[in-house]
């Protein structure tokens, strides 16, 4: 899913019961859909949550890599968006040329 970074929460921290440190990091990015365009993702791990924030900030336009998963909690269930790739958007050939066209003039 490609599109731009609107929000990144504050990076949640804690400790496994076998004493590991964690981290996880949730941003949101919009898509530019018309029905529902800012999606959330998360990141899970120390290394991955530092290099997210090494190289990603608000307003940078990405492609994020995700799975889907789910787990159940007292009869209800909740969905996570798990983002394990996460890249700089590129621009397409097609945008570029475009680009190109509209600096022609007709004279």
């Amino acid at each position: 899913m490609t599109g731009e970074i609107v929000k990144i929460l504050e990076v949640e921290k804690g400790t496994t019961k076998a004493g590991k440190d964690w981290q996880k990091l949730t941003f949101v990015i919009n898509n530019g859909s018309q029905y529902n365009p800012e999606v959330a993702f998360q990141i899970f791990g120390i290394d991955k949550v530092e290099k997210f924030n090494k190289f990603n900030k608000v307003g940078s336009k990405v492609d994020v890599s995700f799975n889907v998963s789910s787990r159940e909690f007292n009869g209800k269930y909740y969905n996570s968006l798990d983002a394990w790739k996460v890249f700089k958007a590129e621009e397409t050939k097609e945008a570029v040329a475009l680009a190109d066209e509209s600096n022609d003039l007709p004279f």
